[in-house]
């Protein structure tokens, strides 16, 4: 057995993707539906910055086929705040917003802590106990993002096991690596590519990271990643979520493309 994997980028509206990925003159109501076609995931970035309507949501998923996942970009009232465990009420309003009407589209969410802030294990569990297990009636899947190297800590690798949370994999210049599985799905994001290679990363990297997202998708920790605590881990399939975000960002979604090739997974 094995877990699905899904490989897009963020967002759907970035002007140097007009003739890049996007075929000239396709107007702009039919990139997300163009995406839909040549991708398997986006992360929705505008929920960050504001909440959305659940009309929106419901429209943003007919837009999609079946199979095709929304990561949902958690709110930065939520996260940029001085004490993690003060978000409750954010929180709420955040949830309550309609993404539910995504219905199986629905991936999980990216809670994306500020870079600023240091791992203090007590308000790292008090956040993780406020985020939600379902919505609506439907279950609510979370991925932690840290950008402190503070993290790289097994007592933090503990404190989201046990909530079940996903610890975000990302590959960057300087945020911390943190490669262990804590939940039963697995969230990376890639964000190296360089716009001197036309898909963003070299055939052989894309070779690379096709072999890590499809060993995570068989269960297993692959070698040669970051680990902050005991690499093993139950083998498991795991439902992989990869996201080819920032770096030469008018890269990415050819970048995404070649993972797609790669692990065997074309658009649904």
């Amino acid at each position: 057995m094995t877990g699905s994997i899904h490989v897009g980028v963020g967002g759907w509206d970035f002007d140097p993707w007009r003739g890049t990925f996007y075929p000239p003159g396709l107007p702009k109501t039919k990139q997300l539906e163009y995406s839909g076609a040549h991708l398997t995931a986006t992360e929705i970035n505008a929920t960050f910055y504001k909440l959305q309507s659940p009309e929106l949501f419901e429209r943003w998923g007919k837009a999609v086929p079946d199979g095709f996942k929304f990561a949902i970009k958690a709110s930065r009232f939520c996260t940029n705040r001085k004490v993690l465990g003060d978000a409750g009420e954010a929180i709420g309003r955040f949830v309550a917003q309609g993404f539910t009407n995504l219905g199986d589209k629905l991936g999980p969410i990216l809670w994306q802590l500020a870079h600023t802030k240091r791992f203090d294990p007590d308000e790292i569990g008090a956040f993780l106990a406020l985020l939600p297990a379902s919505q609506d009636g439907v279950a609510l899947r979370h991925a932690l993002e840290v950008r402190h190297e503070t993290f790289r800590n097994p007592e933090f690798v503990a404190i989201a096991k046990a909530a079940g949370v996903a610890i975000v994999f990302a590959d960057h210049e300087t945020y911390p690596q943190i490669a262990d599985l804590t939940s039963d799905f697995v969230y990376a994001r890639l964000q190296r590519t360089r716009e001197d290679e036309p898909a963003g990363y070299s055939g052989t990297e894309l070779d690379r990271w096709a072999r890590t997202l499809r060993g995570w998708a068989d269960g297993e920790a692959p070698p040669g990643l970051d680990y902050a605590g005991d690499s093993s881990a139950p083998k498991q399939p795991r439902e992989v979520f990869a996201f080819v975000i920032s770096g030469a960002k008018v890269r990415n979604p050819l970048a995404a493309q070649g993972l797609i090739e790669r692990v065997g997974g074309g658009a649904p």
